[in-house]
């Protein structure tokens, strides 16, 4: 990180912030949910992700921004050339999109800065 400028290291830390509140956020509700007692196990989270317009609501949402998200990250990728993308989607569907879109964003904002300092720029 060492062409990453201060402004910069503020930003991948707020990404980095985000990704642990997502963490937690996330996972210690999906931990509550498997703990439950006849929760159905995958097939039980998704049928309460749908169990009523709110969340139906929600898990639509959710689905597009992952879309979007996951357009953006292999286009940024492609053009940057981060490597492993895949990866961060992946995981984006077995952790959370929450979790690993700020990840990418931290890798994202590494490698421009690097891009910057290859090419001459400030």
């Amino acid at each position: 990180m060492k062409h990453v400028q201060r402004s910069d290291r503020r930003l991948v830390a707020i990404y980095a912030l985000i990704a642990v509140v997502a963490l937690y956020a996330t996972w210690s509700n999906n931990l509550e949910f498997f703990a439950m007692p006849h929760n159905g196990g995958l097939a039980g989270f998704v049928r309460h992700a749908t169990l009523n317009p709110a969340a139906r609501s929600l898990t639509n949402d959710l689905g597009c921004v992952c879309l979007a998200a996951f357009v953006f990250m292999l286009v940024e990728a492609q053009r940057l050339r981060i490597r492993f993308v895949w990866v961060y989607i992946l995981l984006s569907l077995l952790v959370a999109i929450s979790v690993m879109f700020p990840l990418f964003l931290i890798a994202r904002q590494i490698r421009l800065a690097e891009w910057t300092a290859e090419h001459g720029g400030g």
